[in-house]
C-alpha cells in the first residue's frame, strides 16, 4: 500500500465502489432519516491523526459503513422532506465520476476546450428546456454558465450590476457614491451576503415588504425606496427578484418589478434557484411570466432536476457586461485562442478561477432522462405535495397557509387548536410538533417563520418518493397532534391515508 493506485487495481476498487452505492440507495429507505448520534460521535470513530503507512483499499471502503452512514442526514431518502430537495440520480453520479476521472481544469478554453464547449451546449439545452428568451442563448450576445451554488449566481450578478450602474469605477460603499440592491423580505440570505462581499454593508440592501396572502414583493413599495433612495442621492443599482422563495415558494411579479427596473436603469437579477426546474412543464411556465425583463437569471438543477450537487446554472442577457465587471488577465494566462475573441473563457464569468467539468452530469442527466422524463419528475413531485396538502386540509385543526404552486407545502396546527390559543402558545406547540415528529426518525421534515408564526415545511423532490412517504409523513404529523393536544378534536379529522 501507498504506492499510486494502477487502472486495474482502480477498476477492481471502482466496481466495488459503485456496489457499495448500489447497495445503499437499494437499502436506503430502511434506514432513520437523521441519525440519532450526538454531536461528536463521528469524529470520536476517527483516529486522532493520519495513517503512517497506506491501508487496503477494500479496508477503507468498509468503514463508511460504521463510521460514515450511520452519521448522516440522507438527502436522497424518500421521505426526506426538509429544506429543498438536492438529489441526484445514477446518471448524475456517474457523470461525476468521468469528471473526477478526467481530472481536467477547465478555468480558460484553451485549458479544456471540451469542457467549455460542452457547458456552453448544456447551457442552450437547458435554456430551452425551461423557454428562457432568446437573448439568453450562446448565439446572441448573452448566454449560460454553470456556478456551484444561486449564492455564487447572486454574487456575480451583484457585481456586474454595480460595474454598470458606476460605469465601471465602483469601488465599493463610503468610495464612490452609495448603491443600493432591492429585495424582498422573503429572499434568499444569499442577497445580504453577496451585498456584504461586494462592500456595500447590510444597509446596502432594502428589503421590500411582501403581500401578506401572497408572500411576494409590493412593486408599489419598490418604487417608493428606489425612489427615496434616489432623493438621497443614492445609486439603486439591483433588484434581484424570486421565483419560488426558499421560504414559502412565492413568486415575484416579474413583469411589474421588470417595467421598474427597466424605467430605472437598474439590474434585474432572477433568483429561480429552486422553481427554476419547474419550467421543464409547460403548464408551470406561468410563474416565469416577465422573465424577458431580467439582466440574468439562475436556477439549481442540483435541487429538483436530478443533477447532484454543485450545478447552479447561470444566465446573462449580455455577457459583456459580466465579463467587464470580473475580467481579470494575468500574463500566465494569455493565450492565442483568448485573444482571437472566438472563444469563451469561463474563470470571466465566475469568482474562482479554477473550475470542475460540472457539465459532464447535466449531459448525462439531460440525455438519460430526456425532457419526457424530467417533465415527469416534476410532475409527480407537484403531484405529491397536492395530496399532502389536501390531507392538511381535511383536518380542521390545521392549515395551509401559503399557496403550494410547486412541491412544497407550508402548513401549521391553527392556534384555536387547544385552550388559551395565544400566538407564543401556537408557536411553541408548532414547534414542539415539529420536534417530535422528526424525532421519530422516519421522516424529516424543517420549520420557517409565515407572517411572523411559526410553519411547518414539507419539500417533496426525492425520486423514490411516493404516497406511501407522503402518507406516513401526514400519519405521524396528526397522530402526534393528537397526542399533542389531549385528544382534541378527535371526532373532526378525515386523513384520507391508509392506516399503518
Amino acid at each position: 500500500m501507498g504506492a499510486h493506485m494502477d487502472p486495474e487495481e482502480f477498476r477492481r476498487n471502482g466496481y466495488a465502489v459503485i456496489d457499495w452505492i448500489a447497495d445503499y440507495w437499494t437499502h436506503l429507505a430502511e434506514r432513520p432519516v437523521t441519525p440519532a448520534e450526538p454531536p461528536g460521535a463521528v469524529a470520536a470513530l476517527l483516529p486522532a491523526g493520519p495513517p503512517e503507512h497506506g491501508e487496503p483499499f477494500d479496508r477503507i471502503l468498509a468503514d463508511l459503513d460504521p463510521v460514515v452512514a450511520p452519521g448522516l442526514t440522507h438527502w436522497q431518502h424518500p421521505a426526506f422532506f426538509g429544506y429543498f430537495p438536492a438529489n441526484t440520480s445514477g446518471p448524475s453520479v456517474l457523470g461525476d465520476l468521468v469528471s473526477a476521472g478526467l481530472g481536467v481544469q477547465g478555468m480558460l478554453w484553451a485549458s479544456a476546450p471540451a469542457c467549455t464547449e460542452v457547458e456552453t451546449v448544456m447551457m442552450d439545452w437547458l435554456a430551452e428546456l425551461i423557454d428562457l428568451p432568446q437573448r439568453f442563448r450562446s448565439s446572441g450576445p448573452g448566454g449560460g454558465v454553470i456556478q456551484d451554488s444561486a449564492s455564487s449566481a447572486t454574487l456575480v450578478a451583484t457585481l456586474a450590476a454595480l460595474h454598470r450602474a458606476s460605469g465601471g469605477r465602483w469601488r465599493g460603499n463610503g468610495v464612490d457614491r452609495r448603491y443600493r440592491v432591492y429585495t424582498s423580505t422573503q429572499a434568499h440570505s444569499s442577497v445580504e451576503k453577496a451585498a456584504r462581499i461586494a462592500g456595500l454593508g447590510d444597509d446596502g440592501v432594502r428589503a421590500i415588504e411582501v403581500d401578506p396572502k401572497t408572500l411576494a414583493l409590493r412593486p408599489e413599495l419598490l418604487r417608493a425606496a428606489i425612489e427615496a433612495d434616489r432623493a438621497a442621492g443614492d445609486v439603486p443599482a439591483l433588484v434581484v427578484a424570486t421565483i419560488g422563495t426558499t421560504s414559502t415558494t412565492a413568486v415575484d411579479p416579474l413583469p411589474a418589478i421588470g417595467e421598474l427596473c427597466r424605467a430605472y436603469g437598474l439590474w434585474l437579477h432572477v433568483d429561480a434557484a429552486y422553481a427554476g426546474a419547474a419550467a421543464v412543464c409547460p403548464e408551470l411556465r406561468w410563474s416565469h411570466a416577465g422573465v424577458e425583463y431580467a439582466d440574468s437569471y439562475c436556477f439549481d438543477p442540483h435541487k429538483w432536476l436530478l443533477t447532484g450537487f454543485d450545478c447552479d446554472a447561470f444566465w446573462v442577457a449580455d455577457r459583456a457586461e459580466l465579463t467587464g465587471a470580473l475580467s481579470v488577465l494575468p500574463e500566465f494566462l494569455r493565450n492565442a485562442a483568448t485573444e482571437s475573441g472566438a472563444v469563451l473563457d469561463y474563470r470571466d464569468w465566475q469568482v474562482p478561477l479554477g473550475r470542475r467539468f460540472r457539465a459532464l452530469k447535466l449531459w448525462f442527466v439531460l440525455r438519460w432522462y430526456g425532457a419526457e422524463g424530467l417533465r415527469a419528475h416534476i410532475r409527480a413531485g407537484v403531484d405529491l405535495a397536492g395530496r399532502f396538502a389536501d390531507l392538511v386540509r381535511a383536518d380542521e385543526r390545521f392549515e395551509v397557509v401559503a399557496p403550494h404552486p410547486f412541491s412544497l407545502v407550508c402548513f401549521r396546527l391553527r392556534a384555536d387548536a387547544a385552550p388559551a390559543a395565544d400566538i407564543p402558545a401556537a408557536d411553541a406547540r408548532n414547534a414542539e410538533l415539529l420536534a417530535r415528529v422528526n424525532a421519530t426518525g422516519r421522516v424529516h421534515l424543517t420549520h420557517t417563520r409565515v407572517n411572523g408564526r411559526h410553519t411547518l415545511r414539507l419539500a417533496v423532490g426525492a425520486p423514490q418518493t411516493t404516497y406511501r412517504e407522503v402518507d406516513l409523513a401526514w400519519r405521524l404529523v396528526e397522530r402526534t397532534a393528537t397526542t399533542l393536544l389531549g385528544g382534541a378534536a378527535e371526532g373532526n379529522r378525515a386523513t384520507g391515508a391508509p392506516a399503518g
